[in-house]
């Protein structure tokens, strides 16, 4: 593989993991779905089997969740021909409800992964999430209701970024 053909290939893997936290935050399954391969697999601890059946769980569980929120850090990519290696940090809010009360936690920790890429398309064939800290705080951001003109994010089709219609006039 030459430097062209690497660059190209850690683009993919970089856009792939993109494309599976934003399917995550807006809870759009399908877009997280196209994120695994038939068969690849998962261990995240809480949850082992396929990585559809990732999905399905993922859903179901931040469906429970008011606002998520899921950033990618660095990540070192590795490429072997049509297989690769991955581990990508990441730093999670979530804001639940306990106890009729908002919590915020935020969990940090990396995803190790293999990439396989078949017929030119790269996807998950294996991801790992491992945990490296956690913090629970009551929620502090009540102040945010009082400005007047904010734009607060969405989930599915009210967030801004799935408005492309609107976005082509603005």
């Amino acid at each position: 593989m030459d430097a062209l053909e690497l660059l190209i290939a850690k683009d993919a893997i970089r856009d792939l993991q993109s494309r599976y936290m934003r399917g995550q935050d807006r809870l759009d399954a399908q877009m997280q779905h196209d994120c695994f391969w038939p068969d690849a697999t998962t261990d995240y601890g809480i949850f082992k089997g396929s990585g559809h059946d990732f999905v399905a769980f993922a859903q179901d569980l931040l469906k429970g969740h008011k606002a998520n929120q899921h950033l990618i850090g660095q990540s070192l990519i590795e490429v072997e021909g049509d297989i690769g290696f991955g581990e990508v940090y990441y730093f999670a809010f979530h804001r639940v409800e306990i106890d009729g009360q908002d919590r915020d936690m935020i969990i940090a920790g990396r995803y190790v992964d293999r990439y396989e890429r078949r017929d030119g398309v790269w996807k998950f064939a294996h991801r790992t999430e491992l945990v490296d800290w956690g913090r629970m705080h009551p929620a502090a951001d009540g102040f945010l209701a009082d400005l007047t003109g904010i734009l607060m994010g969405a989930r599915g089709a009210e967030d801004r970024s799935s408005q492309r219609d609107w976005l082509r006039t603005a």
